[in-house]
């Protein structure tokens, strides 16, 4: 038998564990954990309890079945003024399994007074800056994480920018008529 014949032979026998349901398993493991699951044009999400969010993903990671090893993005929403969700900010988790090729999102919502959920830097290092994004832009406090500061705006900046009610800095466009009142506001350097 060749070397790449021996390979094959070996490559074939290996067994891998058949793909289960992300919802079912999670529900079966941690019931308390899920507060509503969507589905929408093939993409689960899973609505979960903020407090549960590192046992939901390490549970996502290490669970022969699911294997969702790769963290894709976190991105946070912010839903004010609108009083249909059960928090004004959803935090989401965007998961991938290289083995299984699945996706899946893990969503958490989050109060107006106290944004604040666990760091997934204990599951996936690569959190860091995505989280350290989401706190500069949205205020979100995420517990535990080695570095939470500033990451786009200055350290003295007041507010938070992709807040729906964070004021907007609006500039009258120029046109042909209006040359002359604009120039006389814009900060051009003087001689």
């Amino acid at each position: 038998m060749t070397a790449s014949a021996s390979g094959r032979a070996r490559y074939n026998r290996m067994q891998t564990t058949p793909a289960i349901d992300p919802v079912e398993a999670v529900r079966g493991a941690m019931p308390q954990a899920i507060l509503d699951v969507k589905a929408f044009r093939g993409e689960t999400t899973l609505i979960i309890d903020p407090a549960q969010v590192v046992a939901v993903a390490r549970y996502l990671r290490d669970t022969p079945g699911l294997t969702y090893n790769y963290l894709s993005d976190i991105s946070a929403v912010d839903y004010y003024p609108e009083a249909t969700r059960p928090g004004r900010f959803g935090v989401s988790t965007h998961l991938y399994s290289m083995l299984y090729n699945r996706r899946l999102r893990v969503k958490a919502y989050l109060q107006e007074d106290e944004p604040v959920m666990p760091s997934l830097t204990v599951v996936w290092p690569a959190a860091n800056w995505l989280e350290r994004e989401i706190f500069d832009m949205m205020g979100i406090v995420f517990e535990g994480h080695p570095d939470l500061r500033r990451l786009l705006m200055p350290e003295d900046w007041d507010g938070h920018p992709h807040r729906r009610d964070y004021p907007l800095g609006y500039e009258t466009p120029m046109f042909s008529f209006n040359v002359d009142d604009i120039n006389q506001h814009k900060p051009y350097a003087k001689a």
